[in-house]
């Protein structure tokens, strides 16, 4: 039975001109997750080393910093294949189709939780087919670029696969492994923490989650102040 292991990147840019760009946080969340694992790995009672038959992640800045962090805590070299179809999609198209005119910059809790009222809104219309976002697939092909994934990993592995992808992506595969109604995709995502772990086991057959969002790599008074959401 093959383990495949989902991971959200680290911490980006929200409220920056660029929000694809890890923040220097994000990428302490990367290397912390890779020095964890890689520590994990040597422990007395483990027999199997650090290692991953695949690494796939999306084509976003964000994704390639996360995977270059976590290699460098866990001193892995590998090169990632790239799959669009874990790219996150476009929160500012989906917020324009219910919310046209511009947002101020969410820099208090009182404009953040209104962001991502509209960001629900937006994502709930768009999964109904209500709406189709400027530059966006609709939400059947984003799915299907997510199954297209999981389905590409049980059929052309068997061993330890690591994903690198975004909130959306990450919580549409758990949502789909579940035959949980698509809607609960969007409380999923709206509590995936950066770079926290999801974990599936799979078989040429189907995959079945062990484990969702976790952050094992920042338990401890060490990583206090390190668990963010965006």
């Amino acid at each position: 039975m093959g383990q495949l292991i989902l991971v959200r990147h680290g911490q980006a840019s929200f409220g920056a001109e660029d929000y694809d760009q890890l923040s220097d946080l994000g990428i302490r969340q990367g290397q912390r997750l890779g020095e964890y694992w890689r520590q994990a790995s040597q422990a007395p009672t483990r027999s199997d080393e650090l290692q991953f038959d695949a690494v796939l992640m999306g084509s976003l800045k964000r994704h390639r910093q996360t995977w270059e962090a976590i290699a460098e805590g866990a001193k892995l070299q590998m090169t990632p294949e790239i799959w669009p179809g874990l790219n996150e999609y476009d929160s500012h198209a989906l917020i324009e189709t219910v919310h046209p005119a511009p947002l101020a910059k969410p820099d208090t809790p009182e404009m953040y939780k209104h962001h991502f009222r509209l960001l629900r809104t937006a994502l709930q219309k768009w999964m109904a087919g209500e709406t189709q976002p400027k530059g966006m697939p609709s939400f059947a092909e984003f799915s299907a670029g997510i199954q297209a994934v999981l389905q590409h990993v049980k059929e052309t592995h068997s061993g330890r696969v690591l994903i690198v992808s975004s909130g959306g992506p990450i919580a549409t595969a758990v949502s789909q492994v579940l035959a949980a109604p698509a809607e609960t995709a969007i409380e999923l995502n709206l509590r995936i923490r950066n770079t926290a772990v999801t974990e599936f086991a799979y078989t040429p057959k189907r995959h079945m989650l062990l484990s969702y969002n976790n952050l094992p790599h920042l338990d401890g008074a060490a990583y206090q102040g390190w668990t963010t959401y965006s």
